[in-house]
């Protein structure tokens, strides 16, 4: 199994930054496209930002231009630079990475626990 560690989370005031990391551990042979999700209350679990293993990008339209997603694949890690903050960037942060554990195990998908990140007004 691959396990994935957030943090970084916490409270900052709007227009302020964070940095959130994940950090992949356990049975990994590779690790794929690296991805953050964020889910608030209420609301369905949304997809902000993914990197592939070329570091191709992708985000969700609310946070482009203020997000950054980057990856240390020597570390198994993941990072999502988060600048000018919005109280509706208030969610918890999940990691999600789809990653095979030997050479002939199936591709699949593994998830962290969360970071919770709020921004106040």
């Amino acid at each position: 199994q691959v396990q994935l560690v957030e943090s970084g989370g916490g409270l900052v005031q709007a227009g302020g930054s964070l940095r959130l990391s994940c950090a992949a551990s356990g049975s990994i042979f590779n690790i794929y496209t690296m991805a953050w999700y964020r889910q608030a209350p209420g609301k369905q679990r949304e997809l902000v930002a993914n990197i592939t293993t070329g570091r191709s990008t992708n985000y969700v339209d609310a946070v482009k231009g203020r997000f950054t997603i980057s990856r240390d694949n020597a570390k198994n890690t993941a990072y999502l630079q988060m600048n000018s903050l919005k109280p509706e960037d208030t969610a918890v942060y999940y990691c999600s990475v789809h990653a095979r554990t030997a050479l002939y195990a199936p591709d699949m998908r593994f998830w962290g626990q969360g970071t919770q990140v709020t921004v106040s007004s």
